[in-house]
């Protein structure tokens, strides 16, 4: 796999993206990607930076018949984003729904149950944010900062060799809707598969699977263009590594 595309220890995000397949081949699901379609996926990541951002949704399970969703959009020029958090437990526990915001290196919660009462146990004024690092490999990483990487390694700088995409790794299987959208379909021997959009060559949805599970995060991009995100100011913000006890109090 080429380097740029390499994610963290956790996700399995470097590889990507795809392109238009040739309506006149005869090819079967597990074919291994055209020289054309390799550019295409050598290109695919700059392309989200140079479109400047998306509509975001992402979806992951976890433990028996949850849910966490994240609905939000994100700025891939500027490395940052905003989603709601909903976290649905499959029973009859209500909904946990949250605010967040995200760049590579910290992310903020709002919305969180019990931070008034926590600020005001520590002697602290009232903020509507915490802040905390991003959570990186190899040790266990919270399930959101998890999404929140993945979201933001759906970008870079600048395209990769396409010569690294040949070879048969990387495959072409099929063409299916997305939203709406007709798209084709390429995936990788690592699990992962991407699927880009027939008329605009832009990525509209990567799929991994968790790490060590059977379960997949799946990331679905829509209305790319430019996109800013004001981040949560200091002064709205309680910063948890210098708070621990009210990061231990709210669950952060």
């Amino acid at each position: 796999m080429p380097r740029r595309l390499l994610a963290s220890a956790l996700v399995t995000l470097g590889v990507l993206l795809a392109g238009c397949s040739d309506p006149e081949a005869d090819r079967q699901p597990g074919d291994p990607v055209t020289a054309e379609e390799a550019g295409v996926l050598a290109g695919l990541l700059a392309r989200d930076t140079e479109e400047g951002g998306a509509d975001v949704v992402v979806t992951a399970p976890f433990g028996d018949g949850g849910l966490l969703t994240l609905t939000g959009e994100v700025d891939f020029d500027g490395s940052a984003g905003r989603a709601q958090a909903v976290t649905s437990y499959g029973d009859e526990r209500p909904d946990d729904v949250r605010t967040l915001f995200f760049t590579r290196e910290q992310i903020w919660f709002g919305d969180v149950p019990g931070l008034t009462d926590a600020l005001a146990a520590a002697g602290l004024p009232d903020v509507p944010f915490v802040r905390r690092p991003v959570a990186t490999g190899p040790d266990a990483v919270p399930l959101t900062d998890v999404l929140v990487t993945a979201v933001l390694n759906l970008a870079a700088p600048e395209a990769d060799d396409a010569a690294a995409f040949r070879g048969g790794d990387h495959t072409w299987e099929g063409q299916r809707s997305i939203d709406r959208r007709l798209a084709t379909v390429y995936a990788g021997e690592a699990g992962w598969s991407v699927a880009v959009d027939d008329t605009s060559g832009l990525l509209l949805q990567y799929t991994t699977p968790l790490p060590g599970q059977e379960d997949e995060v799946t990331v679905t991009l829509s209305d790319h263009g430019p996109r800013t995100i004001a981040l949560p100011e200091d002064g709205r913000t309680v910063d948890a590594a210098a708070h621990p006890e009210v990061a231990a109090a709210v669950g952060i």
